[in-house]
């Protein structure tokens, strides 16, 4: 024993610390899937390694080991082009090379190193900094030298540094947000041009170069320049400074809309689960701010770019437009329609076209020409008939601009109205197109639709069937509006893919792995190497009516683009074969979530009851056809892998005759979760879905289910009515009696019960819309006492 104290003696102290204090000794190596696949630091406060980003993605990465439910990196290697790396891709430590990233033969990324000196052993240090040291304990490369987008306490920019906005959650390529310190000692906010990398506008800068910063950091106090003179000029001061800071990780970071954010996140155990709290945010409006004369502002092109409460960017296609990418919101809008001139010809044909009229809203850029004192009308005309314009923008002062593609900075801007130009085959909410001439054969070609419903496994999907001109009818604030469908429609085609039965039952196994059940079908399980892992929806009865029919009702579906619904990716229908492929969520069922031994963080579980809400506006409102989806309840609402609601179990189940009013069909839905009108002979409308919310909203409010007759006190088992007499007694702390956060939030609590009794309301026509639910629960809409949800009298 002395003689081995003797030798530890002989030991450098600070290798002895370090090797209690996070060093990984060299050669070494990590595997992306393996159970070796990250080092910790001391603490555990930081993990270096591969984090899984989905079955076969992972990114290199350092993050907050003990918030790993949700992944916060701060650092990550620009490795595979910014694209997840895959699994079994293989990271290793040697002396000689530093870090090595590769999959198979071929090298993703490498640290390099600053001095000729070997890697002697590397440590994952509680402050977040990767470092590889010497033998002399010298350091020769560290994550902190690089980061990405985000700074920590204790990290230092130095002068030419800078920060990149990344993609999205998954995607770490850069995008085209820049905060850099400038090499005049300036901060700055900046849009770049990418690939070139060219410097284009600074949106917002700190700083004097009479007395030039040369690095910025991050302190309790906010973000800050430090000049040669060691003044401090604040980036971001906060106006709350952080007592104690060892109490909470802090972090500022370059968001994917440009906003540069300070961050904090309490270290109790207990609030783990917990989201981060935004402490300041600047520039105060991006949308404004960020300068699109190049580049596209915030959202991208044909974009239109709001800011919500908590100041970070909202961005929305206007109708006739998708997104470029769907995985990305700001990736900008694309025409879903032929947007230009014919030939060598500056004219059109108008009568095919509309001006989409979108209040508030202004392009700022990308004019071409301006005209003055002329009238609202003869504004739209000069836009509708030229080729070249696609949009005007009309101002109080009757100017008139007439805009260029692309669209540039789409924003809302107050008294400004913008005229877009669009297709009446294109747009999600489309007017009456002009009448032409009848074309008798044309007639006995086209089928003429109504959707007033649509559901995958539970809900009534009702369609008229007759003979007109051209397409759909949508029931929209009780009108119908024609919209054509060809027997040539491609559409169908052109926006999904068309799978083989052969292909989806290999891509199942032979429909081996069932994940659910509904009325109309049975979902199981697949997986293909272009698309990864889909659920496959087999409609269990034969679809009576023709391909036609069948394809146009999958249109519609795949039409129902929205970040709060489950997207339909292809179908197969082939013979008696009709099967729907959707999207793969990783996370599972909402029920899985709220009926679990853990109790779900309250904050995510308001963010999941208003992306629910926005899901059923568009449905009800928003979408080409209106959608009655009739079954919502937990087990048909997905989780992503960030927690955000998706909609689910859409499907084909049953047709209406044209002069039909109302159901007489057995009664759709859930036990617990259907509206009254379902058990009379009243019409069936939206407000079923409505109904169906507020049940669901006292789910998410008291993380239990509507119906549970295990409960041993007789008045708790129905959910709805022990939630309204505690509403009547004043006690809606008894709801959440166990739940610390929804305590310290009672005010909300009172808000959202109050909200889902106007939902449970007996007669629907005192149910609100699912639009005033959305802006209730949001706060933006003053929410009132509500009557008794069962009145005596009955609605016939």
């Amino acid at each position: 024993m002395a003689i081995l104290f003797l030798l530890l003696l002989q030991l450098p102290l600070s290798v002895v610390v370090a090797q209690t204090n996070g060093k990984i000794n060299v050669p070494t190596s990590l595997t992306a899937g393996s159970n070796n696949y990250f080092w910790l630091s001391p603490s555990k406060d930081f993990a270096f390694g591969f984090h899984q980003l989905d079955d076969d993605a992972f990114v290199l990465a350092i993050w907050y080991y003990k918030l790993s439910a949700q992944f916060t990196p701060v650092w990550y290697a620009n490795a595979n082009k910014g694209k997840p790396v895959p699994r079994n891709s293989k990271l290793e430590l040697t002396s000689d090379s530093a870090l090595v990233l590769k999959n198979g033969a071929q090298t993703l990324w490498n640290s390099g190193k600053t001095s000729s000196a070997e890697v002697n052993y590397a440590v994952m240090n509680d402050t977040g900094n990767f470092m590889l040291l010497d033998i002399f304990n010298r350091p020769i490369w560290e994550s902190f030298n690089y980061p990405t987008d985000t700074l920590l306490p204790s990290q230092i920019m130095k002068l030419g540094g800078s920060l990149s906005a990344r993609t999205s959650d998954t995607d770490f390529t850069p995008r085209r947000f820049q905060f850099r310190l400038a090499n005049n000692g300036i901060a700055e906010l900046i849009t770049i041009n990418l690939p070139g990398n060219q410097s284009y506008d600074t949106y917002d800068s700190k700083g004097d170069t009479s007395d030039p910063g040369n690095q910025v950091e991050l302190d309790s106090s906010g973000l800050h320049v430090l000049t040669e003179n060691g003044s401090k000029i604040f980036v971001s001061k906060l106006e709350n400074p952080i007592s104690d800071p060892l109490d909470y990780y802090m972090r500022v970071t370059l968001n994917f809309d440009g906003a540069l954010t300070i961050n904090s996140h309490s270290k109790d155990p207990s609030a783990a689960n917990e989201t981060w709290r935004t402490l300041k945010s600047i520039p105060n409006n991006v949308c404004w701010k960020v300068n699109g004369a190049r580049g596209g502002g915030v959202c991208g092109f044909n974009s239109i770019c709001s800011t919500q409460s908590d100041r970070r960017a909202n961005c929305t296609c206007p109708n006739g437009y998708s997104l470029v990418n769907t995985d990305d919101a700001y990736s900008g809008c694309r025409p879903n329609f032929l947007l230009g001139c014919d030939g060598s010809s500056r004219q059109i044909y108008p009568e095919n076209h509309f001006m989409q009229e979108k209040s508030d809203v202004n392009f700022p850029f990308t004019d071409y020409e301006v005209l003055s004192s002329t009238d609202r009308e003869s504004c739209k005309n000069e836009c509708l008939h030229d080729c070249l314009c696609a949009a005007v923008v009309y101002s109080p002062f009757a100017n008139c601009w007439k805009k260029r593609p692309p669209l540039s900075n789409g924003r809302v801007e107050s008294y400004t109205t913008t005229y877009i130009k669009t297709a009446y085959n294109s747009s999600h909410v489309i007017p009456l197109p002009p009448p032409n001439p009848k074309d008798p054969a044309k007639d006995k070609n086209t089928l003429v639709i109504v959707v007033l419903s649509v559901l995958l496994g539970s809900s009534v999907l009702v369609i008229f069937v007759g003979a007109a001109r051209m397409g759909f009818f949508c029931i929209f604030n009780r009108k119908l509006l024609a919209v054509e469908i060809s027997t040539n429609d491609t559409s169908v085609e052109s926006r999904l893919r068309q799978f083989t039965y052969k292909e989806l039952t290999e891509a199942t196994n032979g429909f081996k792995e069932e994940l659910g059940r509904g009325s109309c079908g049975i979902v199981y399980k697949g997986e293909t190497r272009s698309t990864g892992l889909i659920p496959v929806k087999m409609l269990d009865r034969v679809f009576e009516d023709s391909d036609k029919e069948f394809k146009a009702e999958v249109n519609i579906i795949s039409q129902t683009h929205h970040k709060n619904l489950v997207r339909l990716v292809g179908y197969c229908d082939e013979k008696q074969h009709r099967l729907l492929v959707y999207e793969f969520l990783g996370n599972g069922t909402l029920a899985r979530f709220l009926f679990g031994d853990l109790k779900p963080n309250w904050k995510q579980r308001t963010q999941i009851a208003c992306g629910i809400a926005r899901g059923l506006v568009y449905l009800h409102e928003e979408c080409r056809t209106q959608i009655i989806h009739c079954d919502i309840k937990p087990q048909n609402i997905l989780l992503d892998e960030y927690y955000n609601a998706q909609i689910s179990d859409f499907g084909l189940a049953k047709f209406l005759l044209i002069n039909q009013s109302h159901t007489k069909t057995n009664i759709r839905g859930t036990k617990g979760y259907v509206a009254p009108e379902w058990f009379r002979s009243a019409p069936v409308s939206v407000k079923v879905d409505v109904y169906s919310f507020g049940v669901l909203l006292l789910e998410i409010i008291c993380c239990r289910r509507n119906v549970d007759m295990e409960i041993d006190e007789e008045e708790k088992r129905i959910l709805t009515d022990w939630v309204y007499d505690r509403y009547l007694e004043g006690k809606l702390d008894y709801l959440v009696k166990n739940d610390k956060e929804a305590m310290e939030d009672m005010k909300i609590v009172e808000r959202f019960v109050i909200v889902a009794i106007w939902c449970l309301q007996e007669n629907p026509h005192v149910r609100p819309t699912m639009k005033q639910v959305m802006l209730m629960l949001e706060g933006i809409l003053q929410v009132s006492s509500p009557p008794s949800p069962c009145p005596f009298s009955s609605i016939n």
